[in-house]
Formats: C-alpha cells, sequence, structure tokens
C-alpha cells in the first residue's frame, strides 16, 4: 500500500502532494499511521538544502507522533494500536562505543529520518521500531510531537553538562526552542535566567518558569549578569556578542550551543582560561534520554506551546515558520 505525503521536489519550493511505495516491512519495523508531526525549523533547511544533504523529492518531518498499524515478527516490546513517537534519529549501528553507551545520536552511522528517508509530513512511516517510543498516557498528541526533536534538544544538555537543582542557567532565546529550555530547567529545580532582545516576552518567559529576564540588546543588563551562570544554553540561529556571554558565566561555566549562528564563533582564549570556562555543542540525545524526557515530561507537566494545524496547510505553515511568526511550534495534523 502507497504512503501519501507533502515533498518537496526542488530547494525552496512549496511541497507538492505525493506519493511513494514503501521498502517491505522488515522483522523490526513497523508502521506507523502519523496523526500529527511538528514543523521544526530543521525541516526547513532541509526543504531548502541549506546543509546539502537533501535528495528530491522528499518529504520532511521529524517529530512525528502516531499509532502502530503493522509490525515486522521480530518486534516484540511494541504492538499495533501502541502510540509512538519518532524524533530527528531513526536508525544508528548499535554496536559502536556510542551506541552501546547509549549514545546513539553520536553513532557515526546514525540516520536522520528525513534524510535519505521520507518523513513524517505524510500519512504513514516505516521504520525501525528501536528507535519510536511508546508515549506516556497523560501526554497529549500535538504537545508531544514538538518534543521529539526541540524537547530532547534542550534536555540533553541539561543531563550531560551537570546540571542541578542548584545550578543556575541561562536560557538565551524565548522561542520554539528557548520556552521549552525554560521549563525543563525550571523543572530540574534550577534559577532560571531567560535572555531576549524582544522586551515583551517577559511575561511569557516568566510563565514559562523564568526567575530572571535579561534584554541581550542591553549591554547594561547584560553586564548586569556577570559572573551569574553555570550553564548557558543558546537556542537562536543569530549571531550575538558572544563575549558577553562568557562573562556571564561562573567559574567552570559552559556555554552551550543548540542553534547554529551564521558566523564563527570568537572570543578570547584568556575569557576562558581564567575561569575554567567552557563552549561546547549539543544535537539531540540518544534512546536512554529520549524515554528519560518523555517521562519528565508527563510528570511534569511540560509542553510546548503549539498552533495545530491541518497537513494539507503545510505550505501555510511553513510560511508561518519562515516569516518568523509562530509562537511557538507548529504542528501538522492528519484527519481523525
Amino acid at each position: 500500500m502507497s504512503i501519501t505525503g507533502y515533498a518537496a521536489v526542488a530547494p525552496k519550493a512549496a511541497l507538492e502532494k505525493f506519493s511513494y511505495e514503501p521498502e517491505p516491512l522488515g522483522p523490526l519495523d513497523i508502521e506507523i499511521a502519523i496523526s500529527h508531526c511538528g514543523l521544526c525549523h530543521s525541516d526547513i533547511h532541509l526543504i531548502n538544502d541549506d546543509w546539502g544533504v537533501s535528495d528530491y523529492p522528499f518529504i520532511p518531518g521529524h517529530e512525528v507522533v502516531g499509532t502502530i498499524r503493522k509490525t515486522g515478527p521480530g518486534v516484540t516490546v511494541l504492538k499495533a494500536g501502541d502510540r509512538v513517537a519518532v524524533g530527528w534519529q531513526r536508525g544508528s549501528c548499535l554496536s559502536c562505543e556510542w551506541c552501546l553507551g547509549g549514545d546513539e545520536n553520536l553513532c557515526a552511522n546514525n540516520k536522520a529520518t528525513c534524510v535519505g528517508h521520507h518523513g513524517g509530513f505524510a500519512d504513514a512511516i516505516r521504520l525501525d521500531h528501536r528507535f519510536a517510543y511508546k508515549l506516556p498516557d497523560t501526554l497529549d498528541s500535538a504537545d508531544a510531537a514538538p518534543l521529539m526533536c526541540a524537547g530532547i534538544t534542550v534536555y540533553s544538555p541539561l543531563r550531560e553538562f551537570g546540571v542541578r537543582p542548584s545550578s543556575r542557567v541561562g536560557i538565551i532565546g524565548v522561542g520554539g526552542l528557548g520556552h521549552l529550555a525554560i521549563q525543563f530547567a525550571a523543572a530540574f529545580g534550577c534559577e532560571v535566567t531567560a535572555f531576549s532582545s524582544t522586551a515583551d516576552k517577559e511575561q511569557e518567559a516568566r510563565h514559562f518558569g523564568a526567575h530572571n529576564f535579561v534584554v541581550s540588546t542591553d549591554p547594561d543588563q547584560i553586564a548586569g549578569v556577570a559572573g551569574t551562570q553555570d550553564v548557558i544554553l543558546s537556542t537562536i540561529n543569530n549571531d550575538l556578542e558572544w563575549g558577553g556571554y562568557i562573562n556571564a558565566l561562573r567559574p567552570k561555566g559552559t556555554l552551550v550551543f543548540l542553534g547554529v549562528p551564521p558566523s564563527s564563533i570568537s572570543v578570547h582564549a584568556f575569557t576562558l582560561i581564567m575561569g575554567r570556562k567552557a563552549i561546547a555543542g549539543s544535537p539531540i540525545g540518544g534512546r536512554p534520554a529520549m524515554r528519560e524526557m518523555l517521562e519528565f515530561a508527563a510528570r511534569h507537566d511540560i509542553k510546548a506551546r503549539t498552533e495545530v494545524m491541518p497537513m494539507a496547510d503545510i505550505n501555510k505553515a511553513i510560511d508561518k515558520v519562515r516569516k518568523n511568526e509562530a509562537r511557538y511550534r507548529i504542528v501538522l495534523a492528519n484527519p481523525a
């Protein structure tokens, strides 16, 4: 049976209705009837071929939620009817040191859900069941979809960089990633400082759990938080004066990049050496982190603020994201 979705047929082109015949269901594969798929900014990059990895035509979408309707004979932990979710990653070698340590996202042979494969802006998807996650019952499907990429992207560095309830965590950007990062850090018990160039986001940032708010375009406010942060997560894709954020770190603090600024990052080594400070990057998380993140989100009622649109309106949704009009995540829904 063919799968129908919306495909990019050329860089930056509008998505078009597209059908394909999936590969035969493997022993460890499942077929998911998709109910929801989040629209991530990474999908825009793939549609545009900004990263030079897109092969047209392809169906984007990697924040997938749906119900299993078929399973291969080797699938034992999931069954037809289970509600599951899939994120950026659909496979890895599962045998290297990184996979064996639970960091499948760092595997040199990792496979992306919609790079070299058709993704989730469709009525169904087939993939390895080991990269699908059964959702806690209390997580709404539309709310859960953005957790599969945006959620794990901000959760993983909190775990990897030793954030504790006593930590002071800064979040640069109150957007699609940032509003989730604030919620997770606050639920960890941290003192959370939100940095935003938009002063009128203060009320929303505090609603999400921020204790402090700094207008990032105000040099005096940036200077005023010098030496106060243990970890700062940068969720934006813009160039900033990064020296001010290095100065905002406490000794042994780390500035972690989740978004990708267009220009190279330049800081003076002396500012790192004297406080034993660090600059790092962080991608998504491995399978253990994904499961932990979903349970944590369910327990603490962490969810994206979403706008749900019909899957058929995918091009309208993409236009909103390109114009930065999404507040904060758009989720596409198939007819029930």
